[in-house]
């Protein structure tokens, strides 16, 4: 067993890709619909930002602490509910719809936010969008990145239990090289008794002649 684990692309990851769309389009909304001035603006950018910074962060200190890797995503986690309920008390002080099932639009955002990933994706309508459609589109890609997070994290906890942490991972790794030790000697041992067995086997034949 390494010790070291292989370190994750989180570039590859959907979730960490939906967290960096929820940044930018966070950005965008604050600049376009709040006032200057207003406190929560820096809020939402930076509870955006620690949602991403931390998928990223966790994934590189997972490669020696499995155990900060899923603090880390928790912060994450915690940190895009924070800009959930920032979008969902927009919406209810301006009193604009939150789109659930029964709105005639909710089946065509989930659906557009569940297939793409890309930053590209979305980009092109931040400027047209309005601030009751950015906002829900936000809260859908919220759900995304939690929901897909929770899957994670419960992978990990799995991993965690079948593999444990470092220290684990090195005793492990210490055993099996002195297991590894040991069978090299046995064969050793094993071979030189088998030479000796064979050069007294040839002398006996010598001395017969």
């Amino acid at each position: 067993m390494p010790v070291l684990r292989r370190q994750p692309n989180w570039k590859s990851l959907h979730f960490y890709q939906k967290s960096q769309v929820l940044y930018q389009l966070t950005f965008v909304f604050t600049q376009r619909f709040l006032k200057r001035g207003d406190r929560t603006i820096d809020q939402m950018i930076q509870a955006a930002r620690s949602g991403k910074q931390n998928i990223v962060e966790g994934s590189a200190d997972g490669v020696t602490s499995m155990e900060m890797e899923i603090k880390l995503m928790n912060v994450a986690r915690s940190s895009i509910k924070e800009l959930k309920e920032d979008y969902e008390d927009y919406l209810v002080a301006r009193n604009l719809p939150l789109w659930q099932k029964d709105h005639q639009r909710y089946e065509k955002m989930i659906a557009f936010c569940k297939e793409h990933n890309q930053l590209e994706d979305y980009q092109p309508f931040f400027d047209k969008w309005s601030d009751e459609e950015m906002a829900n589109i936000a809260l859908s890609l919220c759900h995304f990145v939690d929901r897909m997070m929770t899957n994670y994290e419960e992978h990990l906890q799995k991993s965690f239990i079948e593999e444990g942490g470092i220290k684990e991972r090195m005793t492990a790794a210490r055993l099996g090289y002195r297991t590894n030790q040991k069978e090299e000697i046995a064969r050793l041992e094993n071979e030189n008794k088998e030479l000796k067995q064979e050069i007294e086997r040839l002398k006996k034949a010598l001395n017969s002649n």
